[in-house]
């Protein structure tokens, strides 16, 4: 897949999930939205993270190192050639202008996984304000995106201490 996808390890998110959820069932939807949580939250690339993850879950140690080198080496043999003929191009209008058509394009393989996520999630709309929130509190006011984390993660178990609480009282969960 390092080889196929462009625009980071996040455009890469929506190929990973039809992959390993739809074409060949290693992981339920939830179970890779869960992973997804977890590898974002890990420093380093994405991308390895969450194919490092998947390849111990299938196949163990062998299956994580093979994984990792599978997702990392083409993308760096494709970097290496670009990064050595770059230097020739690098004030080429042509080149500029390539850019400039690819740059939208990578905006829209980020935003269209995370539609699906959403959607794969089974929650109701009016919960959008906490991603919605998340990202105006990273971009407008700067708030590092490991403590919006932690308290997306406090407010979670909050909520299911809540949530169970209620469920021992009435004897039915909320389901919103």
């Amino acid at each position: 897949m390092g080889g196929f996808t462009f625009g980071g390890g996040y455009a890469m998110i929506e190929m990973i999930r039809e992959t390993v959820v739809e074409k060949y069932h290693w992981l339920e939807d939830e179970e890779f939205i869960d992973l997804l949580a977890l590898t974002q939250s890990l420093p380093g690339v994405f991308a390895v993270n969450i194919s490092i993850f998947i390849g111990m879950r299938l196949a163990g140690p062998i299956g994580a190192v093979l994984a990792g080198i599978a997702t990392t080496l083409p993308s760096f043999l494709i970097m290496l050639t670009i990064a050595i003929f770059a230097v020739s191009y690098r004030d080429n209008p042509t080149v500029d202008a390539i850019f400039n058509g690819i740059r939208p394009a990578v905006v829209a393989l980020i935003v269209a996984p995370v539609v699906k996520l959403w959607r794969g999630l089974r929650l109701p709309y009016y919960w959008l304000w906490i991603p919605i929130t998340s990202a105006l509190l990273i971009w407008l006011v700067g708030i590092s995106p490991v403590v919006v984390i932690i308290v997306g993660a406090l407010g979670g178990w909050f909520y299911s201490v809540v949530l169970r609480k209620s469920v021992r009282h009435t004897g039915e969960a909320d389901k919103g």
